[in-house]
């Protein structure tokens, strides 16, 4: 199991401006925040934006990405449009990728500094209801 995990950031507070509207999409809230850090989860900390602990730039990783579970297909697509919307860029706009499974929808963007993040949903279902 995961606990969390962690990605660098050059700008605390750039970042959070891309991050909190995406984290809030999917059910994350910020739990604690400070000039170096910010951290995002519920109710407990999963995902954390730090400047790295070593003095040196952030800077993205080559074949890493992290995926956030969205509730359906509506949720990917406004993911992705917040995301863009924000400053990141599209790394590949929302729509099947049967490479992975016939029901994978996903989204994937960069953020602010780089990294690439998705948004993903197996469900058919366009909006999400009890």
């Amino acid at each position: 199991m995961i606990h969390h995990v962690s990605i660098g950031t050059n700008d605390v507070p750039r970042a959070r401006t891309f991050y909190d509207p995406l984290m809030a999409l999917i059910g994350f809230r910020v739990i604690k925040s400070s000039d170096q850090s910010v951290h995002y989860g519920a109710p407990d900390i999963v995902l954390s934006l730090e400047t790295p602990a070593n003095g040196e730039p952030a800077s993205p990783g080559n074949g890493v990405h992290i995926a956030f579970r969205a509730s359906d297909r509506a949720v990917v697509r406004r993911f992705y449009a917040a995301a863009v919307a924000n400053g990141g860029s599209d790394d590949g706009a929302p729509g099947i990728r049967e490479k992975y499974n016939v029901n994978y929808y996903g989204a994937f963007v960069r953020d602010l500094d780089g990294n690439k993040i998705e948004a993903v949903t197996y469900t058919a279902r366009e909006s999400f209801s009890l």
